[in-house]
């Protein structure tokens, strides 16, 4: 992987630059390697995104038994390199989708061109922010259920959040534990009403009011003398913001469903964003409003955010970008054909003239 911050040449150009480098970046990257458009990725500074803090992954196609995140990242970025994509460690602070080829700055100060632009920065997990849910995060601590749900078959776990998520996810937990508790801030959730009956009635779930989480309870990873059986959640410390009542209560994990927030705060302004910050492009394409800048994964994905979804945006992204580049290069030769189509014709003839 190259350092951006080594300023041997101060302007890279590439065909295709891929910024972000979890599964739909490291897809787009090998895709368009093979198609021989020597892609770099600008990595940013979590390369391989949020694959890197999962754990167990079970529901990656192609593995029989449960693989690590980081090495299912680290295993797309070699094969990405094996067909030629090229690491840059650098993050990208500012954009120019108007100049042809398209204009990009990293923090390091070293400019990139290109003439396609794949935005795969993916989006981040909203967290509390206390320190004990960081200690154990990948360790009983998760901010997907979808990825996470099946570790805690016929156990018991809590889930922090109010909206559509956060009910989506309890619902969809009922599914493998035994109970499900629901700790919401207030005193309403702001969950879609069908979305509140159905938890409301689901004799798994239960719903404590005007409760936040102080504490996550348990063995973190790192602990002196224990052993790995030994790592993890095993309660939370929960306290009542009407009254000020702290307890306890025994749990195997501890879900935030709390929202993402995609990574688009560089390109605010250059390609069309929605109310929430994710990019918005075409029905059924990657493509943004800005012709030759595509946008693949969690960063456009506000519904699935699953890891095989990105990589299939990441495919769909390099194949439309090789699409794309081809029109430039053909553009060229059109508009030279045109030119001498035009001076070969014959003058035309006034009235009556042989």
């Amino acid at each position: 992987m190259t350092d951006g911050s080594k300023k041997t040449a101060q302007t890279k150009h590439t065909k295709l630059l891929i910024v972000g480098s979890g599964p739909a970046g490291y897809t787009a990257a090998v895709y368009a390697a093979r198609a021989g458009l020597d892609p770099v990725i600008v990595a940013g500074m979590q390369p391989g995104g949020q694959m890197t803090t999962t754990t167990d992954v079970e529901n990656y196609p192609g593995f029989e038994n449960p693989v690590q995140g980081p090495w299912l990242m680290e295993q797309m970025q070699k094969q990405a390199e094996k067909f030629g994509t090229e690491m840059i460690t650098d993050e990208i602070v500012d954009v120019d989708f108007k100049a042809n080829p398209k204009k990009l700055t990293g923090a390091s100060g070293r400019e990139y061109t290109a003439d396609a632009v794949v935005i795969a920065t993916g989006a981040q997990a909203k967290w509390l922010g206390i320190d004990s849910e960081e200690k154990f995060k990948g360790y009983g601590v998760s901010a997907c259920a979808t990825c996470d749900g099946f570790f805690y078959k016929d156990k018991e776990v809590v889930i922090v959040g109010g909206g559509n998520t956060a009910v989506e996810e309890a619902l969809f937990l009922t599914q493998f534990v035994d109970k499900v508790t629901l700790i919401h801030r207030g005193d309403a959730l702001r969950a879609e009403k069908i979305m509140q009956d159905r938890l409301f009635d689901n004799d798994k779930i239960e719903v404590m009011w005007n409760t936040e989480l102080d504490e996550v309870l348990g063995t973190p990873p790192g602990t002196p003398g224990a052993e790995m059986s030994e790592i993890g959640v095993t309660g939370v410390k929960l306290r009542n913001n009407k009254t000020g009542d702290v307890t306890e209560k025994k749990v195997a994990g501890v879900f935030i469903a709390i929202g993402h927030a995609p990574a688009t705060a560089v390109f605010k302004g250059h390609v069309d964003l929605d109310q929430d910050g994710y990019i918005k492009t075409k029905p059924d394409s990657t493509e943004t409003n800005i012709p030759g800048v595509y946008a693949a994964g969690d960063v456009k994905d506000r519904k699935f955010k699953q890891a095989v979804t990105a990589a299939g945006m990441g495919c769909m992204a390099a194949l439309e970008a090789d699409r794309y580049i081809a029109t430039l290069k053909a553009k060229p030769k059109l508009d030279a054909a045109n030119k001498n189509t035009v001076q070969k014709r014959p003058a035309a003839k006034g009235p009556g003239g042989r």
